[in-house]
């Protein structure tokens, strides 16, 4: 009933279905987890299907169904495959959860133009063709979540990092004009933006003392993230509890963006 208040926020994703981008390790992978966990059966979108044996066991142990699906977003083709094979196996996509994103670094001055060609052709080319694909779907569904794993550095800047910052700025706008226009069937846009995150790929950098000691003055709360803390704000924003939520940027940062 309209008006009626419900106390009891729903948090499952039971019966949804969950494309995840960039699956295989880090924040995609524990976002395919963590999705699972909370009732989704998943796609699972990633470059190497042979590589992915222990992750789509893992995730039928929790006794979803997985579709695993070649997927590299910079491939118009692989993309509308892969949307396509999701489709025919479980009939619609309920939430995308876009994670590639690639971090070639180094001063502006200095930087490579094929560095500039790779953020433009992943980060933001190949992000909007894959939430496209995946709304026109959604759009015929006339509902769907649409979660962008972006970064603290569209917000902040980064020395170094010029070229990163612009790709997950540009993201964080692109959803809230997406948020506008798709409200209308339904479909809620939003992104998550982590501080420093402890996963495989990071490891290296945070693993140098004076990295990490760099990073921690910087981080009020004292920690570096661990992949937990941010699967709790994407399950958050797929979930039924989040339904009133579009066009918002969700910061895990530890305060990074306001010390």
């Amino acid at each position: 009933m309209a008006g009626q208040t419900n106390y009891a926020p729903d948090f499952s994703l039971a019966g949804k279905v969950t494309l995840v981008t960039g699956a295989s390790r880090g924040i995609g992978r524990a976002c395919a987890l963590a999705c699972a966990a909370a009732g989704s059966d998943i796609v699972l979108g990633v470059r190497d299907l042979a590589a992915s044996k222990e992750l789509i066991a893992e995730l039928q142990d929790i006794g979803r169904q997985i579709l695993p699906v070649r997927l590299d977003i910079s491939s118009r083709t692989e993309i509308e495959a892969a949307v396509q094979a999701a489709v025919e196996t479980f009939g619609r996509i309920d939430v995308l959860i876009n994670n590639v994103g690639v971090a070639p670094g180094d001063l502006a001055e200095v930087v490579d133009e094929s560095a500039l060609d790779e953020i433009l052709q992943v980060n933001i080319k190949g992000t909007f063709l894959m939430t496209q694909t995946v709304a026109r779907q959604m759009i015929t569904q006339r509902s769907g979540r649409i979660i962008s794993i972006s970064s603290q550095a569209g917000t902040v800047t980064l020395r170094g990092e010029a070229l990163y910052c612009m790709s997950k700025a540009a993201i964080n706008h692109l959803s809230r004009c997406l948020a506008a226009e798709w409200a209308e069937y339904g479909i809620t846009v939003n992104t998550v933006a982590p501080t420093f995150i402890w996963t495989d790929g990071t490891k290296p950098a945070l693993s140098d003392s004076s990295f990490h000691d760099w990073t921690l003055a910087h981080i009020p709360l004292g920690r570096i993230g661990e992949t937990g803390d941010v699967v709790g704000a994407v399950v958050f924003l797929a979930s039924p509890a989040a339904s009133l939520i579009t066009g918002a940027n969700l910061l895990v940062d530890g305060g990074w963006s306001v010390a």
